[in-house]
């Protein structure tokens, strides 16, 4: 018998110096404990302990374990994951520091299909009351969990929120400032083509100004267009321009937008996440517990 690198073990011990028995249904293997020299047994859960949970325990049962692993038969290493439910099917080798110990399983009889489906019935009414006794414990503390996370980021968010409000006003007012003076052009505009029109020249004159500041205009709006992929609709361009305002001001005064529309999305789903949470609580839990 080899390891995994080739080299021979030192020893390979007989199959009475590990064994395996069944006591109430659970296998039991009783070993020597190279250090300590006395035989200890470990009762395991096939269904659920995995190799490398039950080598983590003969290691922890003696310190002077430095390898612990299992091999099959044929050489293969049996990984961590593997359960112990399919480790017992068969023979395999247990390798304890430089000793290979060769184990054999003694044959547990199979489950009629009644009994299995007996068996699975029990289980299934296991885990339901495992989770009607653990659920809503499970849910208040989650729910503490939550309300913790919410408290967190409101704190965080409190001086962003202080800040981005001073810069939405001071945007919002030199937006509505641009929009009073681009008010007050266009009527200066039309009150200088009136008075020229009428006052100073006629409008055979002044048709052909007119008609040079419309088309400027339209080939004005074309380039926005051109340079935004957006048509030019006051509103739309209303909320372009406060948007370059709050981020050229926001990149002044050192504003973070990106933390802070991190921050949000965090507390938007954190409420959410609380939401759906305490619905099942109202349906167990007085309202007095959910509120404290």
């Amino acid at each position: 018998w080899r390891g995994r690198e080739g080299a021979p073990y030192s020893t390979l011990v007989p199959s009475d110096e590990v064994t395996v028995n069944y006591r109430h249904g659970l296998p039991v293997i009783t070993l020597l404990l190279p250090t300590r020299g006395e035989r200890c047994q470990f009762t395991v859960k096939p269904v659920v302990t995995t190799v490398g949970a039950f080598l983590q325990d003969v290691q922890r049962e003696d310190k002077g374990i430095e390898r612990a692993e299992v091999f099959a038969t044929d050489g293969s290493k049996f990984s961590d994951a593997t359960l112990m439910e399919v480790l017992l099917m068969n023979d395999f080798k247990l390798v304890i520091n430089n000793t290979a110990y060769s184990v054999s399983p003694p044959v547990k009889d199979k489950l009629s299909s009644e009994h299995a489906t007996e068996m699975e019935d029990i289980k299934s009414l296991v885990h339901r009351l495992f989770v009607a006794l653990h659920l809503e414990e499970h849910q208040i503390r989650k729910e503490r969990e939550l309300l913790q996370k919410l408290d967190h980021l409101k704190g965080e968010l409190l001086p962003l929120e202080q800040m981005k409000a001073r810069i939405t006003d001071s945007a919002d007012a030199k937006t509505s400032r641009l929009l009073w003076v681009g008010l007050a052009l266009m009527s200066t505009q039309g009150g200088a083509l009136a008075w020229l029109t009428w006052w100073v020249y006629s409008w055979d004159i002044m048709e052909p100004v007119t008609y040079f500041i419309t088309y400027g205009s339209a080939m004005a709006f074309y380039a926005y267009f051109v340079l935004t992929r957006q048509d030019y609709i006051y509103p739309l361009a209303k909320d372009r321009q406060f948007l370059h305002y709050f981020y050229r001001k926001s990149k002044k005064q050192r504003f973070n937008v990106e933390r802070y529309n991190k921050l949000k999305d965090d507390l938007a789903e954190a409420e959410e996440s609380l939401r759906r949470l305490r619905q099942p609580l109202h349906l167990r839990l007085p309202i007095q517990e959910i509120k404290d």
